[in-house]
């Protein structure tokens, strides 16, 4: 059980997201999510997400507990703003494969571009660990990393959605909350279930399934903060294989329910 909060020390108290801080962390997100950045780019990125991550109050990452509440806040807010590429685009982007063989690119981008986050924060993180050690910086590398990753993981989700002709209708706000309780679970979304209403947000079981998978997500991370350079190598090679099983198990509840459930033309048809 979390302990009662205490009084934050100076400098590490939370400070309420405000709606100009949400919407650029959620446009620096879209950024991360592209499958073409150079690794230069994304550290770039990755910095500037940090610095958004810490405008926002990380008092609460110093706390287990709060820690999972507010990175579960945190990819909530920012999951609206994850851009996924509709039918016609990933045909233009991809003209020549087909299904199976574009789901499979999809997956393999996804999964490098982790790697790339995993790399380049994890590669931050063991350098200022060891030769500029703060209690800041670490939790809030470890809640970028984690935040950034899982954005990644959500756009894939769509975009494999919109590969077997299941597109994830709703406002955005609808369409955000069915594409993390996805990611939370590891599966397609059901197109049997009704959709929430506008002003629903995650409920009690979503929120706690999304928390349980953040932990397992925010833990492996902890591996950014290895010795020297390890730590950027590490993080890179679990992001890599955590993002393919992510991808592998949703193409595979997908396939399932085409099997099942009628569905528009595919791609190229």
């Amino acid at each position: 059980m979390d302990q009662p909060d205490r009084a934050p020390e100076s400098g590490t108290e939370i400070v309420p997201a405000t709606a100009a801080n949400a919407e650029e962390v959620g446009r620096t997100v879209a950024a991360l999510t592209a499958d073409d950045l150079e690794p230069g780019g994304r550290r770039r990125i990755l910095g500037r997400l940090a610095g958004g991550i810490r405008a926002r109050g990380v008092g609460r990452l110093f706390r287990p507990g709060a820690a999972l509440r507010w990175i579960t806040d945190l990819v909530a807010d920012v999951a609206p703003h994850v851009p996924v590429r509709d039918r016609e685009t990933l045909r233009r982007h991809f003209p020549d494969l087909d299904d199976a063989e574009l789901a499979e690119r999809l997956i393999r981008n996804a999964a490098r571009a982790t790697a790339g986050v995993g790399a380049a924060g994890g590669g931050v993180a063991a350098v200022e660990w060891v030769a500029a050690p703060t209690l800041l910086s670490a939790p809030v590398l470890l809640a970028t990393e984690t935040v950034a990753v899982v954005a990644i993981e959500i756009k894939l989700i769509g975009e494999l959605h919109e590969v077997y002709g299941r597109p994830i209708t709703g406002t955005m706000a609808e369409r955000a909350i069915k594409l993390v309780e996805a990611w939370s679970g590891r599966r397609g979304v059901n197109p049997l279930v009704p959709g929430v209403g506008v002003a629903t947000v995650l409920g009690t079981t979503a929120r706690k399934e999304l928390q349980k998978s953040l932990m397992k997500r925010f833990g492996r991370n902890l591996t950014s903060l290895g010795p020297m350079l390890t730590g950027a190598a590490v993080a890179s090679y679990l992001n890599r294989r955590a993002t393919r099983q992510v991808g592998d198990s949703v193409h595979a509840d997908l396939r399932k329910q085409a099997v099942t459930t009628p569905v528009r033309p595919a791609l190229g048809d």
